[in-house]
């Protein structure tokens, strides 16, 4: 018999960041100049409060977030990308975070990161977390240039959307829920709950007042990485 090995899903932003790489990402852009202050910081923060009020309409978030990509080359947007890792993610990395991942690393786990944060921004977070799936919403792009068209592909990782976006990860590698010995998922936000009641051990980070209510209600471990 085959022995069973632990999946472990971590959100990102305000779970292993002590920050919101989508709000700084935008804020980046503001600071640079590429992107209007007066217009976009007050409309950054509006969605900003709505994700945290788990009423956010994630494609109204996401012609805001992803618009912005379609107007620059992709060589530009990944010079970008480099200074602001430096700038504005290292800093929100914190020491627990790296340890927990590399427990969870070092004990043999499928480990991925699943954000409603869309790839482009993500994708060079998890690599410097080292972990080595990314479950993420996905911007559309083209082929031949990498150039970003400004809308999304497939289904956005939000909500229930992180569910079947997972499940659909794990059918492609012959897996299930089943397939594991445990099935954990660290997550800060109510958005979370549909798929924290999926997995058989989740575990709320810093949590927001619902998802930490939930949480002592379910008898649900509560910890902080920050």
């Amino acid at each position: 018999m085959i022995d069973k090995f632990d999946l472990v899903l971590f959100d990102l932003d305000n779970t292993l960041l002590t920050g919101d790489s989508d709000f700084e990402w935008a804020q980046f852009l503001i600071d640079k100049g590429v992107l209007d202050r007066e217009l976009q910081e007050s409309r950054n923060l509006e969605f900003f409060q709505q994700y945290q009020a788990g009423t956010l309409d994630i494609h109204a978030f996401l012609d805001f977030q992803l618009l912005p990509l379609s107007r620059h080359s992709r060589s530009e947007l990944d010079a970008w990308h480099a200074e602001f890792m430096v700038a504005r993610i290292r800093p929100i990395i914190g020491a627990a975070a790296s340890a927990l991942v590399r427990r969870h690393a070092n004990a043999g786990a499928l480990s991925a990161i699943v954000t409603a944060t869309n790839s482009f921004v993500t994708g060079p977070i998890a690599r410097e977390f080292g972990i080595p799936h990314l479950i993420a919403t996905v911007p559309e792009q083209d082929a031949g240039s990498g150039r970003y068209s400004g809308k999304p592909r497939g289904l956005p990782a939000f909500r229930e959307g992180k569910i079947a976006r997972v499940e659909s990860w794990l059918e492609s590698m012959g897996l299930w829920w089943g397939s594991f010995a445990h099935s954990y998922f660290y997550s800060d936000s109510l958005n979370d709950l549909p798929l924290m009641n999926m997995v058989s051990d989740p575990v709320a980070v810093d949590p927001d007042e619902t998802l930490r209510a939930h949480a002592l209600e379910m008898g649900w471990p509560v910890i902080s990485l920050h």
